[in-house]
C-alpha cells in the first residue's frame, strides 16, 4: 500500500491509498456490500457477510440502505465492526450512509471500482442517497477511514463510465492554476491520448493528481460551509438535467460536462469569466468526447429541476462560476441570466 493523500478532520482521519488487487478488501471479517457488477469480480466472498445491490443510480435509495442495516444486523455486527463499500459512486454513498447511522456510527473502508468514484465520490466524506427526484437530498458527511484505490480496476470499465469519470477530473482540473504548473491541468491537456487509453503509467499519475486536488479543498471545509461548494462546479446545472430526465438519460459525468459548460456561458453572459480560458475549456471538454449540444430536453423543466439545490441560500440558487484557472466564485445570478444559457424565451 502507499498513500496518496490524508484527510485529517475533528472526528479523525481518512487515508487514500494506492492499492495493489490483493490489497483491495479489507483481510478482517467485514459486511462488503457490492453492486451487481463488482460483485462477480470477487467471487470468493463470505454469502454471509456480502451484499450485492443493482448497479446504477436506481440503487441509490433508502431501501437500499435498509438493506445495508439488516445484513449488519443478521450478521450480530457492532459498533466497532467495520463495512466495506466496494463499487461506483452508487455503491460508496450508499454504503457510507448506512455505516454513519448504524449504531450511530461503525467503521467504514470504501472500495471505489470506477474512474469517478477513484478521483471524487468515495473521498471526501459525503455519504448519501436520491430522494422524492432530488439528487443526493438525504446524506451526511462520514470519511471513511481507508479509500482504497487499485487504477488495474479500471480496466474492463465501459467506455462510458470511464469517459463519465473525466468530467470530474476535468472539473479537478480546472479549479487548479493555469496551464505550465506541472499539475492536473497540465496532465489532462497534454496527455489526452494516453488518458484516453488507460496507459497505466499515466493513471498512476492523473489519479493522484486529481484526488489531492479534492482533499486539499477538503481539508479545510469537511461540511461545505465555505470553499468546499468550489467543487460543485457544474453540479447545478448538470443535477438538474439528471433530475429532469429521471436519473436515467445521462450518466452523472456527462450531465456534470454539461454543466460545466452552461456555467462557462454564465460566466460569460456576466462578465465574470475570461473568454478565451472559456474557449480554450470548451475545447479541452469537446476533446474528451464530451457533447457540447444542448440536451433535448424542455429549457423549463432544468430549470425547475434546481429548485431543490443545496446551494441556495435565502431561497436563492447560487452558482459555481470561473474568472480563469484556479479562480471559483460562488455567487447568485439574475433569472434573466440564468434563462439566456438554458434558452429560456
Amino acid at each position: 500500500m502507499k498513500e496518496i493523500a490524508v484527510l485529517n478532520y475533528s472526528g479523525g482521519t481518512s487515508r487514500i491509498l494506492h492499492v495493489s488487487r490483493d490489497e483491495l478488501l479489507p483481510s478482517e471479517a467485514a459486511l462488503s456490500v457490492f453492486d451487481g457488477n463488482t460483485a462477480q469480480l470477487f467471487a470468493d466472498r463470505d454469502p454471509e457477510r456480502s451484499l450485492a445491490l443493482p448497479p446504477g443510480e436506481s440503487a441509490k435509495t433508502w431501501a437500499s440502505v435498509e438493506r445495508i442495516i439488516n445484513r449488519a444486523l443478521a450478521v450480530s455486527m457492532g459498533r466497532d465492526g467495520l463495512i466495506a463499500g466496494i463499487g461506483g459512486g452508487v455503491v460508496t454513498d450508499v454504503t457510507a450512509f448506512a455505516a454513519s447511522i448504524y449504531m450511530r456510527g461503525c467503521r467504514l473502508i470504501l472500495v471505489p471500482t470506477t474512474l469517478l468514484s477513484m478521483v471524487d465520490a468515495a473521498t471526501g466524506g459525503k455519504s448519501g442517497f436520491d430522494f422524492g427526484g432530488v439528487k443526493n437530498l438525504v446524506g451526511s458527511f462520514y470519511p471513511a477511514e481507508e479509500v482504497r484505490i487499485c487504477p488495474c480496476m479500471l480496466e474492463s470499465l465501459p467506455e462510458r463510465e470511464y469517459l463519465s469519470g473525466m468530467a470530474e477530473v476535468l472539473k479537478h482540473a480546472m479549479l487548479t492554476p493555469g496551464p505550465g504548473t506541472g499539475g492536473l491541468l497540465d496532465i489532462v491537456a497534454n496527455e489526452r491520448d494516453a488518458i484516453l487509453a488507460r496507459d497505466a503509467q499515466t493513471l498512476e499519475r492523473l489519479i493522484p493528481a486529481a484526488v489531492k486536488v479534492k482533499i486539499d479543498i477538503v481539508s479545510d471545509d469537511l461540511r461545505e460551509q465555505g470553499k468546499r461548494a468550489f467543487l460543485n462546479l457544474g453540479h447545478t446545472f448538470g443535477h438538474a438535467l439528471e433530475a429532469a430526465t429521471n436519473f436515467s438519460r445521462w450518466s452523472h459525468g456527462e450531465a456534470v460536462a454539461w454543466g460545466i459548460l452552461r456555467s462557462l456561458a454564465l460566466g460569460e453572459r456576466i462578465g465574470l469569466t475570461d473568454k478565451d480560458w472559456a474557449y480554450e475549456t470548451r475545447r479541452l471538454i469537446a476533446d474528451y468526447g464530451f457533447d457540447i449540444v444542448t440536451p433535448q430536453v424542455a429549457p423549463g423543466e432544468i430549470k425547475a429541476a434546481m429548485v431543490d439545490d443545496k446551494k441556495k441560500k435565502d431561497g436563492r440558487l447560487r452558482f459555481v462560476l470561473m474568472k480563469g484557472p484556479g479562480e471559483p466564485v460562488l455567487q447568485e445570478i439574475p433569472e434573466p441570466d440564468l434563462d439566456a444559457v438554458l434558452g429560456i424565451e
